[in-house]
């Protein structure tokens, strides 16, 4: 019988990677309810069907160490052993290693290395190893979340091929949108009629395949349950994590985004907020810090919030760390919001000492940098003593967004629509210094910087008689974008930009509109930067 062995191989290689993922929850799970038989029962048939594949494949030695596995865990379903915290701790490196084994065996190689055959007699006696840190607390969920749930019927597709999905579905739009335009000038009401049948019925399609790529952000978020045990036992701290919100769904696409953020979070937390349990025990807190991851979607846009129950920012530290590197004149006087917006500046620290884990100032200047790539914001809030809370948000989707069009000369621009908070006539006495790139105007008696789009990209033309200002926003920060029209709100398929544009600051996609022209997406955090960089300069209104 002729078959398709890499075909094969995928399917395997996916599944072992879902299988050792529940297998990984459930383990965490018994460290709070060592007894539940349904997570023993479904931990142990994970093991027995790893083996059991592994075994029909040729990989001797993954078939060998699930074997272990399963031997361990049948002594755990019969209450011949116990779930301690040691047993589980091994119980979790055995599946480390079977992640690391797994892709040696596909290429062709079947024995156990030396490293792993530690930690496969370690497996056969049941012990961790000799230095092997506390164990934490995992995390307090409800019964239905804690058990690894059932995978049920789903066909796996490439995220390429969704990508390929969404691209014809946004050009589909752009053609209909020409068609539109040609039965109306050459005024056919019954092929319009059909045509915005048709249209219905692209909507309706359309949304299908943006929903195809929603995913939820639960096996994210629960991978950190394992990134906080570790992190928190190598630190001497207890932690645990809580999860809320983990079936919101979002884009593929910013999921695998999320993953460092999340991760330089959870290790700022652990290292600089959640207490070790002495100090807590002093302060009259649990000994065991909570993390608490949640999610939930709020006016067409996700937010993920990681809040922890930790000392919170030091306030007087941040101040001085702003003052030495002169990030501000007087930080002292900058209200929370302002002065933690400086924590996310390349290299700030207020750690004492730099240590193997933190202390460089090398995390939320990347976290912050994911996710303006992201089109998200992020913002701190923190109150001594009682925690800090970092929360981020984000579009439910790259692929498609609300864009709101402006025009300059013969050109439109696209403003993401969840980025603007006004549009208002340019004041006359704004209008005198037409030359000029920027400056600055006066908002119900507030200043407010603004840029010329076309100083800025050099457009060249005569500015428009009568131009308009687009408020635009991004975390606490505000600014103008002067243009000559506005063309109103409409959806715009995203597209990259080519290597010519990779280099201009202020653009961060194009789209096709309906007319077949392209417009240029406005990167509103690039332009912000420049903006508000050029304002000290400016001259006042």
């Amino acid at each position: 019988m002729e078959f398709d062995a890499e075909a094969l191989l995928l399917t395997f290689i996916a599944e072992t990677e879902e299988n050792l993922r529940v297998m990984e929850e459930g383990l965490l799970s018994l460290e709070t309810r060592p007894d539940d038989p349904e997570v023993l029962q479904t931990i142990f048939r994970m093991a027995h069907t790893l083996k059991g594949n592994s075994a029909s494949l040729g990989f001797s030695g993954v078939a060998e160490f699930a074997h272990a596995l399963e031997d361990q865990l049948e002594q755990l379903r019969k209450r011949t052993r116990a779930a301690t915290p040691g047993l589980v701790t091994v119980l979790l490196e055995s599946i480390d290693a079977l992640r690391e084994m797994l892709p040696v065996a596909v290429e062709g190689n079947h024995e156990i290395g030396p490293r792993h055959q530690e930690v496969l007699l370690r497996l056969a006696a049941g012990a961790p190893a000799p230095q092997a840190p506390p164990a934490v607390a995992a995390p307090a969920r409800n019964d239905d979340a804690q058990r690894p749930s059932e995978q049920g019927r789903t066909l796996r597709v490439s995220v390429e091929k969704l990508d390929r999905l969404m691209t014809l579905a946004g050009e589909i739009a752009i053609s209909r949108s020409r068609l539109r335009q040609i039965l109306e000038e050459h005024e056919e009401p019954e092929a319009l009629e059909a045509h915005q049948d048709a249209a219905q019925l692209h909507a309706e399609l359309q949304e299908l395949v943006m929903q195809v790529r929603m995913v939820p952000v639960g096996p994210i978020l629960k991978q950190y349950v394992r990134t906080a045990r570790d992190l928190a036992a190598a630190q001497g701290k207890l932690a645990r994590v809580v999860i809320e919100g983990e079936d919101v769904e979002v884009d593929t696409t910013i999921v695998e985004h999320l993953r460092d953020p999340l991760t330089h979070m959870i290790r700022n937390a652990l290292f600089h907020g959640i207490e070790a349990p002495e100090a807590r025990r002093a302060a009259g807190k649990d000994p065991c810090g909570v993390i608490a991851l949640s999610a939930w979607r709020e006016a067409g846009s996700i937010v993920i919030q990681l809040a922890d129950d930790g000392a919170g920012f030091n306030r007087d530290r941040i101040v001085e760390e702003a003052r030495r590197r002169g990030l501000a004149d007087e930080p002292e006087k900058l209200a929370d919001p302002e002065l933690y917006r400086l924590v996310f500046e390349p290299g700030f620290s207020t750690a004492e000492t730099v240590t193997e884990w933190s202390g460089r100032g090398m995390g939320m200047d990347v976290v912050r940098e994911r996710i303006a790539a992201l089109r998200g914001s992020i913002a701190i809030e923190s109150r001594p003593g009682a925690g800090t809370s970092i929360r981020i948000r984000l579009p439910l989707t790259l692929a498609i967004i609300e864009g709101f069009g402006v025009g300059i000369g013969g050109e439109t621009y696209v403003i993401p629509v969840d980025r603007v908070v006004e549009c208002m006539e340019l004041p006359p006495s704004n209008r005198a210094g037409r030359s000029e790139a920027q400056g600055i105007l006066e908002l119900r008696g507030e200043p407010l910087p603004f840029v010329r789009l076309r100083s800025l990209f050099g457009a060249g033309q005569t500015p428009a008689a009568r131009e308009s200002v687009v408020i635009v926003r991004h975390d606490l920060a505000r600014a103008g974008i002067v243009v000559d029209r506005l063309h109103g709100q409409s959806q715009a398929v995203i597209k990259p930009l080519g290597e010519l544009f990779h280099g201009v600051r202020g653009l961060c996609g194009s789209t096709i509109l309906g007319d077949g022209r392209v417009a240029f997406i406005l990167d509103v955090p690039g332009l912000l930067d420049t903006v508000l960089s050029r304002a000290v300069s400016a001259p006042a209104a």
